[in-house]
Order: C-alpha cells, then structure tokens, then sequence
C-alpha cells in the first residue's frame, strides 16, 4: 500500500476544501475538518479522513445539509436544546462547547441535547475539550441501529459511544472513550475499505453468526460490550440522546453509509459540571488517583494513548493512503 503524509494544516485543507466543493459553506466545513483531522491524530482511523467521501456524498445529496447553522434554545437555567438543522454535528457540538462552560459556571452543572444531527465521530474530543476548561466532562450519541438486544438478533440500538473527561490541572485531562460495542463500527468500515477480514468476536453476519468478514458484518449486528451490561447502556443512551432530544432512535434512523437518503436525525447529549462546584480541592484530588494509576507498574491512564499519538502525529505529519487520496480528489469535480 502506498501512502503519503499529509501535515495537520494541509490535512485540514483537504477536508475543508472538499467539503466546499460538495457546498458545504466554509465556516461548517473548518469545524468537519478539525473533528476529522483531530480524530486521525488521536489514532482513530476510522472516525477521521475515510469519513471524508461519505460526508462528502452526503452533502452533495442534500442527505446533510452543508449550509445549515445550528440554533439553540435555553429551555432551563441549566439546560440548552440545540437543534442541528439536519447539518453535520460538528458545528452544533462546537455550539454547545461555547455556551456549557459558563451556563457550568452558572449553575454548577449543565447539559445540552443536540437533536436531528448527524455522525459525531469521536467522543471523547468534545469532553477532553470541556476538562481543558476546568470542567468534567459527560457525552453520549446515538447511532443507526447495528446491535441487537441481547439474545435478539434484529438491530435496536446503535454502537453508541459514551465518554467522560476530567481536568488534572498542569496534566492532560484523564479521557475515558468507549463505544457499546465491542469495537466501534468505523473499525469494520475501515476493513471494508482495506479488503481486511475482523478478528473473533467483533461481530455476528444477517443469520445471527459469528463472522470475521468485513462485508458481512456491515449487514449484519455488532457485538456488544459485556454482552447484556452493554445493551443495558445502550438504553440509556437511546433515552438520553434520542428520548429527551426528540431525535430518532436508532431503529427509527437510516445508515450512516447509505450515500443518499433522508436526514439521519440522530442524537447527542453532553454534560459539563464545573470541577469546582462542589470542593475547591476537587482537581486535586482527580490528580492525586490519576497519579496512583500512573504509578503502578503496567498501568495506564485512559486517554495517555491518543494524546501521546497526538503529540508524534502533529510533529511528523499524517499517513494516508494513495487511494484514499485520489478518491477524495475526485469528488465533486
């Protein structure tokens, strides 16, 4: 395979120049191309630059609406309901990062829910950037339904990531990023893309049968995370994000990979509670168990990996693909 390596700077300007091609005005595609860069920096392959000709498609079919500008109602003093207007998440998240720290300052804790939006790709981003200013950050998405039940075997909910972020004063925030599933479906679509089989146990085909065939298991349901504990999660993502939000639930939404179609119409939540609201003491005190972790031999703190894989990838460039290059160079001309 050959690849390139793409600087962050010019790596963003592909993805924003791309997306304006598609009519994505400036402003929403900057904020898709600092999600999708951000996403290949922290080592998430899946949610970064392969999503680029899926986003790309969608705006050209009017299955996103690249002109949209997100608007938000302050529903309580606490709370904020944002909708996406059927536009990428990504500006809408943004949105909510603007207004939840100081409504967090206001009130000690505070909670926005995005509705008809869109993929918002890696979760764990939007909270590491509330910790960074001084909050503790919740967020959860919903996704199309790809996991069954547990002991079903028709898809009901979504792969539906929940992270969480905390400050750690002069450190980088502790990050916890987990998907209800065993893996994140964006792993499978990278196999796909790489004509790749999965490891064991990733995921079950259309029958209800264990499968390492990439393709079969885009059709089919994932695996979720331990097993019934994960589909109990994933109910309270559907409620919090789809439920409270009045976006559709997992079954009710399209694929994310049909390349035309209705909106999607998914859900986000994100919570910020101010680090200090309850104990001045309380960063401290996240500090002192961080560096009990980080002190035992073999231990790692949730998070150190990506922000390590950030700070090699900013300084050495991005490796991408030669064909995943010309694809994107392709569309929209």
């Amino acid at each position: 395979m050959q690849t390139q390596t793409l600087s962050v700077a010019d790596a963003r300007s592909l993805v924003t120049d791309t997306l304006i091609r598609c009519g994505t005005m400036p402003g929403n595609a900057a904020s898709v191309a600092e999600a999708l860069v951000g996403a290949e920096l922290t080592g998430q392959y899946g949610h970064g630059l392969r999503r680029l000709p899926i986003y790309a498609a969608h705006a050209l079919s009017g299955r996103v609406d690249g002109q949209a500008t997100p608007r938000a109602e302050r529903t309580r003093p606490g709370t904020l309901l944002i909708d996406a207007m059927n536009g990428f998440a990504y500006p809408a998240l943004d949105l909510a990062l603007e207004e939840l720290p100081k409504m967090a300052r206001e009130n000690g804790i505070a909670m926005a829910g995005i509705g008809r939006s869109h993929h918002c790709g890696v979760a764990g981003l939007p909270v590491e950037a509330l910790a960074k200013q001084g909050c503790i950050g919740i967020f959860m998405a919903n996704a199309p339904a790809a996991m069954a039940p547990w002991g079903g075997r028709k898809p009901l909910f979504g792969t539906d990531p929940v992270a969480f972020a905390a400050p750690l004063g002069d450190a980088e925030p502790v990050v916890v990023d987990i998907s209800l599933s065993k893996v994140a479906k964006g792993k499978i679509m990278a196999a796909v893309q790489r004509g790749e089989d999965i490891p064991e146990g990733w995921a079950l085909d259309a029958q209800g049968n264990p499968t390492t065939d990439a393709r079969a298991a885009m059709q089919g349901t994932m695996v979720p995370m331990g097993e019934a504990k994960g589909t109990a999660l994933a109910i309270m993502v559907e409620m919090l994000c789809a439920g409270l939000t009045g976006a559709h639930f997992a079954y009710e939404a399209p694929s994310f990979f049909d390349l035309e179609g209705a909106p999607l119409n998914i859900g986000q939540s994100i919570l910020a509670i101010d680090a200090s609201a309850m104990s001045p003491d309380a960063i401290t005190r996240f500090a002192t168990l961080a560096g009990q972790i980080e002190g035992m031999e073999g231990a790692r703190l949730p998070g150190r990996r990506r922000q390590k894989i950030r700070e090699e990838l900013t300084r050495e460039g991005i490796t991408v693909d030669d064909k995943l290059l010309a694809e994107i160079d392709a569309i929209g001309r």
